[in-house]
């Protein structure tokens, strides 16, 4: 168990997929740019490929993202962020907003 203060210091937040291609070399990871309401979008790498028929059916999607994980390089990419999803194979979902938002709207 955490306590509440230690789950208070995860940041989501809903990006706009801008964005989506498959990572050369990777038969898992999508590169993703994702604007999160900041100056400039962010590149998140996420391994969802095995969920999703081409990246971009993603491009305009509204999407939760962890956005204050340390960055990460996965395949020689620098991953600013986590998709938040639920589930594994044949459970795997997308969470989505009921309605758009503005990008960067965090969740409370």
């Amino acid at each position: 168990m955490i306590s509440y203060d230690e789950f208070s210091k995860v940041e989501v937040k809903i990006g706009t997929i801008l964005s989506a291609e498959r990572v050369p070399e990777s038969e898992k990871l999508v590169r993703l740019m994702v604007d999160l309401g900041e100056e400039e979008p962010r590149q998140i790498v996420s391994g969802i490929q095995a969920y999703i028929g081409e990246p971009e059916e993603l491009i305009g999607r509204q999407l939760p993202f962890v956005t204050n994980l340390a960055p990460r390089k996965l395949m020689g990419l620098e991953s600013n962020g986590m998709l938040f999803a639920v589930g594994q194979g044949d459970s795997f979902a997308f969470l989505v907003p009921d309605r758009p938002v503005p990008p960067g709207t965090s969740a409370n």
